[in-house]
């Protein structure tokens, strides 16, 4: 049995590098935020599969033997012998800061239809995780919702992040619309600072977490602070882990490794239900999160910066002499 399930987009990451002769150089990265979940828990130790679709082009060979080479199960990822795989341009700022432009438009990602979802990968897991950016369109919003509550039938504990790309929506509120559409079947919500004034109107991460366990009934609700760490809600238990001071580079993926490492730890325990994990399991899962994202955003690339297991242990013990 799986510990972890993603299913959505895995693409190309055009990562801005360096700049040669006045010209911009990019580097080729893996990416896409379900796969990144899935490999970031799988250098952990979690086992893992992905669900999703790719274009027969060599990038879509590069991402199947990048989830293989991670450990990662890709038999549920497909290939589309007509489109091409999904590429996203990223721009990273001084403060190491991102930002994102698509080439998408009738991508193999999208099409990812219902029918195309193994029954048998969805009973046979702990966590379905899932994200907003399979959401945009059909068929992949009606196959991404289709495992989600397929997998939730089976038992499994299901996770999402929005995962907000402004760009990628027709307008604000169609993407908020979409977000929220799929939050009461959610059992835990990874949500970002700057995702949680959208969803619900505030910064506050007391009342905007309030308001989300309220209207949605989310057993549990991890929102992300950047370096400040991530604060986390569990019914009326509320409490924060403080971030790890790190010289950023990139940023990208680092709340997809907080949410790997989250899972990750989750399925190290052996506990699979938000409300098994004792207070200070809870506290712990959060704060080791937090370390993995650090180091992920102490480096360029995503999944390519992501930490594994004996590096993560090694950085908690020095952190904790």
């Amino acid at each position: 049995m799986k510990d972890i399930v993603t299913v959505g987009e895995i693409l190309i990451d055009l990562t801005y590098s360096e700049r040669k002769n006045g010209v911009p150089l990019y580097t080729a990265n893996p990416g896409g935020a379900p796969a990144n979940v899935a490999v970031a828990a799988a250098r952990l130790g979690a086992q893992t599969a992905f669900i999703g679709k790719v274009g027969r082009d060599y990038f879509g060979e590069f991402l199947r033997q990048t989830l293989v080479d991670n450990g990662v199960d890709a038999s549920g990822m497909l290939t589309d012998e007509d489109a091409r795989t999904t590429m996203a341009v990223v721009s990273v700022s001084e403060t190491g800061e991102r930002s994102f432009s698509f080439y998408r438009r009738n991508c193999a990602d999208v099409l990812l239809r219902s029918d195309e979802i193994s029954l048998a990968m969805l009973s046979d897991t702990h966590f379905l995780h899932f994200g907003s950016v399979s959401l945009t369109d059909e068929p992949s919003r009606s196959a991404t919702v289709f495992a989600a509550e397929k997998a939730k039938e089976f038992g499994a504990t299901v996770t999402y992040d929005p995962n907000y790309r402004a760009n990628l929506w027709k307008s604000e509120a169609q993407a908020v619309g979409q977000m929220k559409s799929v939050l009461g079947k959610v059992d835990i919500l990874k949500i970002s600072d700057e995702e949680l004034p959208l969803l619900t109107g505030t910064k506050d991460c007391e009342e905007g977490t309030r308001q989300l366990r309220e209207q949605y009934g989310i057993p549990l609700i991890l929102l992300t602070l950047g370096a400040d760490g991530a604060f986390y809600r569990r019914g009326e238990e509320t409490g924060k882990a403080d971030g790890f001071k790190v010289k950023v580079a990139d940023t990208n993926g680092a709340g997809d490794t907080f949410f790997g490492a989250f899972l990750s730890r989750m399925a190290a325990l052996g506990i699979y239900r938000p409300a098994d994990l004792s207070s200070e399991q809870l506290y712990e899962s959060v704060r080791t999160a937090n370390l993995a994202a650090s180091i992920t955003t102490s480096r360029h690339g995503a999944i390519p910066a992501m930490p594994d297991l004996k590096e993560l242990e090694e950085k908690n013990n020095i952190d904790r002499r």
